[in-house]
C-alpha cells in the first residue's frame, strides 16, 4: 500500500526563522510560503533530493499546528507523508484494520493539490500519518 515517503513535516513557531534558517544556513532549496486556510497552516518545501521537508506555522487562532506549538513551544517533528496509489482503497483497508482516518473520511487537497487523509497518531506509535494520493 505505502509508496515513497513524500514528505518530514515539522511544525515551526516562526516560519521566516525557518526558512532562513534552511536556506542560509543549510544551503536548501525553499519554496514560497503558501496558505493552506482548509487546514490551517502556511507551508514551504525544503527540496532535499530524495524527499521533501514541509515546514508549517499556523494560519488562524483554529489551527491544528497551534495546539502542537502549545505542547511544543520550540516546534518539532508533526507529521510523516506517504504516497499511496488509490487513496480511497487505502482509506477503505485501514479503516476494515482497524485504523482511524481523521476528520470526516474524505481526502482533502493537499499542499500539492492531491488528495490527501490523516490517520489517528495513537494508531500508528504516536506518529500522525498523512496519505496522499500519488
Amino acid at each position: 500500500m505505502l509508496g515513497r515517503l513524500n514528505h518530514v513535516a515539522l511544525a515551526v513557531p516562526d516560519l521566516a526563522a525557518a526558512i532562513a534558517a534552511y536556506r542560509d544556513t543549510l544551503g536548501a532549496e525553499v519554496t514560497e510560503p503558501q496558505a493552506l486556510p482548509e487546514h490551517g497552516v502556511t507551508v514551504v518545501f525544503v527540496n532535499v533530493g530524495n524527499t521533501k521537508i514541509e515546514l508549517l506555522e499556523p494560519l488562524g487562532e483554529n489551527s491544528p499546528i497551534a495546539a502542537f506549538l502549545a505542547k511544543n513551544p520550540s516546534g518539532g517533528m508533526h507529521h510523516l507523508c506517504y504516497e499511496v496509489d488509490d487513496i480511497l482503497a487505502a482509506r477503505d483497508q485501514l479503516k476494515a484494520a482497524g485504523a482511524r482516518v481523521l476528520g470526516d473520511g474524505n481526502p482533502k487537497p493537499g499542499a500539492h493539490g492531491k488528495p490527501v487523509l490523516f490517520l489517528h497518531p495513537k494508531d500508528f506509535f504516536g506518529t500522525l500519518i498523512e496519505l496522499e494520493q500519488s
